[in-house]
């Protein structure tokens, strides 16, 4: 390449190469101002200024300042070597350590467990790693969490935007229900069955989630039938006596036959019955994500009857003492203990 005749067409966005710190030296030389030199090389004027100043060396004891394509070329390579981001996962075994064993012990997910330990102080600051940083090393295998152990990172699905219209009317509609999608209000709750095969001898779980705590409530019942889901109904109710209407002030369930009679909870409390439109899941999505939860412990096919009251317990307290971001990292029974407490005391 002639140095004096250049045909280089700098490329934006790219870093300058030695031959244009050549052009840059000869133009120099011949007096050009750092806006041609950058017009000649197609950049803008203040790269041209910032590699003068890098490159700038001072010659004979001092006396002369003069710009040098070599010195550029080795300030450049230098802060090159500097600038790459340090991985910090072996500086931080001992989080990511913490993370693997919740994960796997106790069933907690990535972000919970971030979160928890910095609501919690379990380690310094500079010690924790961020959620996606996390994510990113199970996606590069550097951890023992596979993606394979995130069922809900590779099951999830786009959300229908299609309302089909109730072909029998239940109750009260969705549509009639106020807004309520904020979720800062207690007491608004949304109801569904977790069934195991598809038997009308084998039980059932009525599950119930409050929108506001997350609280989430197992009750085993005799089967997928109007009667066997108003008797679990009635335990609920009996469970919370008096207070029932204040803990349980909306219910948002699905257009099943089973869910027929639920509005009859209407004359007998202040609790108002709503019925979500056919085949729109999401509107009661809380609920869902949660059965998906229970998934984990009871396969689909598996038959409820053969899970004790206990097993039933134990996966009920497991939900309901996994922390949650949307919770500032509390769990569910915290903070609904806390608004019992405050219901209760008036």
């Amino acid at each position: 390449m002639d140095q004096l005749n250049s045909t280089t067409h700098h490329q934006k966005g790219k870093h300058l190469s030695f031959e244009e710190r050549v052009i840059i030296q000869t133009r120099l030389k011949d007096h050009l101002s750092p806006n041609k030199i950058a017009a000649e090389l197609g950049c803008s004027p203040n790269t041209v200024r910032n590699e003068i100043k890098r490159g700038t060396v001072s010659l004979y004891n001092g006396n002369v300042q003069r710009y040098k394509a070599t010195a550029g070329q080795s300030v450049y390579e230098a802060n090159r070597g500097n600038s790459c981001r340090r991985c910090e996962y072996l500086s931080k075994l001992d989080f990511i350590t913490h993370i693997e064993d919740r994960f796997f012990n106790d069933g907690i997910s990535i972000d919970a467990c971030v979160g928890e330990a910095l609501a919690n102080d379990y380690f310094p600051r500079k010690a924790i790693l961020c959620t996606k940083t996390i994510y990113n090393y199970i996606d590069k295998g550097l951890m023992r969490i596979r993606n394979h152990h995130l069922p809900e990172k590779i099951s999830r699905k786009p959300k229908r935007e299609q309302v089909r219209k109730n072909k029998r009317e239940l109750g009260r509609s969705i549509e009639e229900r106020p807004n309520i999608d904020n979720k800062l209000e207690f007491g608004n709750w949304e109801a569904d069955l977790v069934i195991g095969q598809k038997d009308k001898s084998d039980e059932a779980l009525l599950t119930l989630l409050e929108r506001h705590t997350r609280k989430y409530i197992l009750v085993k019942i005799a089967g997928k039938t109007v009667s066997a889901v108003m008797d679990g109904f009635a335990k609920v109710k009996d469970y919370f006596g008096s207070k029932f209407s204040d803990v349980f002030k909306t219910i948002t369930t699905d257009n099943g036959s089973e869910f027929a009679e639920l509005s009859k909870l209407e004359e007998a409390s202040k609790t108002l019955v709503y019925y979500a439109h056919p085949y729109a899941s999401w509107e009661k999505g809380s609920n869902e994500r949660h059965n998906r939860l229970v998934r984990r412990f009871i396969a689909k096919g598996k038959r409820i009857s053969d899970y004790g009251l206990d097993a039933i317990a134990r996966i009920e307290d497991w939900c309901n003492n996994l922390p949650r971001k949307i919770l500032g990292y509390k769990t569910p029974d915290e903070l609904f203990e806390a608004k019992l407490d405050e219901i209760y005391a008036i």
